[in-house]
């Protein structure tokens, strides 16, 4: 946490900014919040009251091309642990786990899974200062060494000089590598990736000054490097059927939490929830959260919330959403970038996403329900006058930006203020592209509104409209987000016989939106609801459902779109 240095403002602002050009995870998050002044040991003490054992938290500030934050972690404990006190009072407990590791030279007679492991998952090799565990992180990310360092009685130890280690890995007497590292935090991490598979000899070389060690360990693949866990950000994609969300719902709400912070992680979890049930094809209830129903990531969502209320439930505002390219390892197999269920989350909220030329993952799923929750527009700042500015730090480094969330807490400028709304609508802030056209073919015409349909508008269309001297012409207009109104500016430029075009920025207001199954006397049809603080004020037959049903069952459509609200209204 920030040293206390001169006079600092109270925690009374009423504006919390997330730059999100980094994109957002929950541990970054949580992260910023501690860097704006959120008491990590106050906020562990409010995690408690989820009544779940094994796990503890841990605050530490690091760096990300040269950005100070806070790194923002769970530790879990398995079976066996021990446990530390950082400077900033955290506590957190090493868990041992099983790996992948073992030392037939110095314990013969012992299987692999016998072997001692350490609190990553790796096998521990004895050194004259103490052991070094060996794990191979690679959830989510390209496998790669991470070395970590204790004493004898099995105390982390700072690292030793990155330069001073070399591994070496040997596959037969051709084929051998040689691995170099950097320090990172409590550990180093080699330089290159680890390619597959991941069975050899590894042979570890530490310079301990006038003298060079030298250990030796087999490594044989059981899929079991890490708690599987980070993607870089702190998320996780493999599947873990440990609760589903009516069980997760239910642990929140018989939690001690104030009613605030327990309502806002159900909704949270809930986004996530709808989403999968959608991936996956099942109620949201019945959904087991395999990316985040893990202990750690309840913590990460719960503690998120918690934060929030910590720091006096500012309001929220958010940077327009930036993702990466390239491809995930996720259940589903390989990937493409956003990942599934951060991208469902975001269209259900009406957010649009730009990607950027990184080539990791950006916004996790968790970070991307914490936007939907909590963010009521997404834009540029406006007007904002920042007091305290935290930056919550991720796991991987970038290639292209710092792997950091900067969190601005301030007051907006009472020109640009916008006044809190007893309403519970959904914000965001759209661009409208624009321009009048007089030579344009319906031909052309047609092909622009396609093309950008395609390109990602959030809506397109023309208006007749009369110009100068007369004439017949069309006003051209694209809605789309506030981030790509250069890209769609420059589409109409080159797509359409127009000079030049008008742009501005809107604030929408959006009914929050559900998809509901309705049984009718002929069948079952999707309806889309509309809700405002808590009551259903607009319904809406899905016409591809009513289309489907009608030609299943030879009922005219009409009636089938009819029956379906009918039912809705006895419903409410």
């Amino acid at each position: 946490m920030k040293e206390c240095g001169g006079h600092r403002p109270p925690l009374q602002m009423k504006t919390l900014y997330l730059d999100i050009f980094s994109g957002i995870s929950g541990d970054m998050f949580i992260g910023a919040m501690i860097d704006l002044g959120v008491d990590a040991q106050a906020l562990e003490r409010e995690l408690e009251k989820l009544k779940l054992d094994g796990w503890r938290v841990h605050a530490a500030r690091g760096q990300k091309m040269g950005i100070a934050g806070v790194k923002f972690d769970v530790r879990l404990a398995h079976e066996h642990s021990h446990e530390h006190t950082h400077a900033d009072g955290t506590t957190h407990t090493h868990p041992h786990s099983h790996a992948h590791g073992h030392e037939p030279d110095h314990e013969p007679g012992r299987s692999h899974h016998e072997r001692e492991q350490g609190p990553h998952g790796g096998p521990l090799l004895k050194t004259s200062f103490g052991k070094v565990e060996l794990s191979v992180f690679e959830t989510h990310v390209p496998p790669r060494f991470r070395l970590y360092f204790f004493d004898a009685s099995g105390k982390p130890l700072a690292p030793i000089a990155a330069k001073t280690v070399i591994l070496e890995a040997v596959r037969s007497k051709k084929k051998r590598q040689l691995f170099q590292f950097k320090r990172q935090g409590d550990y180093l991490e080699a330089t290159e990736e680890l390619p597959e598979p991941h069975e050899f000899t590894a042979v570890l070389r530490l310079k301990l000054g006038s003298r060079t060690e030298k250990r030796e360990t087999e490594f044989v693949e059981d899929h079991h490097h890490h708690d599987d866990r980070d993607d870089g950000h702190g998320h996780a994609h493999g599947h873990e059927h440990g609760r589903n969300f009516a069980q997760i719902k239910e642990l929140i709400q018989r939690s001690a939490l104030s009613d605030w912070a327990r309502n806002k992680s159900i909704a949270v979890f809930e986004r996530i929830a709808v989403a999968e049930g959608k991936i996956h094809g099942l109620p949201p209830e019945q959904v087991h959260f395999h990316e985040v129903g893990a202990m750690d990531s309840i913590v990460d969502i719960v503690g998120a919330c918690v934060a929030l209320e910590l720091l006096g439930k500012p309001r929220v505002l958010a940077a327009p959403v930036v993702e990466g390219t390239g491809f995930i390892r996720c259940a589903h197999g390989r990937f493409p970038l956003p990942a599934p269920a951060t991208l469902e989350i975001l269209s259900a909220r009406g957010v649009g996403v730009t990607q950027c030329d990184e080539p990791h993952e950006l916004v996790t799923p968790t970070g991307a329900a914490l936007l939907a929750e909590f963010a009521e527009s997404f834009g540029p700042m406006q007007g904002l006058i920042a007091t305290q500015i935290g930056y919550g730090l991720g796991t991987r480094d970038h290639q292209t930006r710092p792997n950091v969330l900067r969190a601005v807490l301030g007051e907006s400028d009472a020109a640009f203020r916008t006044p809190r709304s007893a309403l519970d609508w959904e914000t965001d802030t759209i661009a409208v592209v624009e321009t009048n056209l007089d030579d344009i073919t319906a031909e052309f015409l047609g092909h622009f509104v396609e093309k950008a349909f395609a390109e990602g508008a959030l809506d397109v269309f023309h208006t007749p409209i009369q110009m100068k001297k007369n004439r017949p012409g069309v006003l051209l207009t694209v809605l789309c987000a506030a981030a790509d109104a250069d890209r769609f500016s420059e589409l109409m430029l080159r797509e359409t016989s127009a000079f030049g075009v008008r742009r501005s920025t809107h604030e929408r207001r959006k009914l929050k939106r559900e998809l509901m199954k309705v049984k009718t006397e002929f069948g079952e049809v999707t309806v889309k609801v509309g809700k405002l603080n808590g009551k259903i004020v607009q319904v809406a037959p899905e016409f591809e459902s009513c289309k489907k049903l009608a030609e299943q069952t030879g009922v005219v459509l009409k009636m089938i779109y009819e029956t379906a609200m009918n039912q809705m209204t006895k419903n409410e």
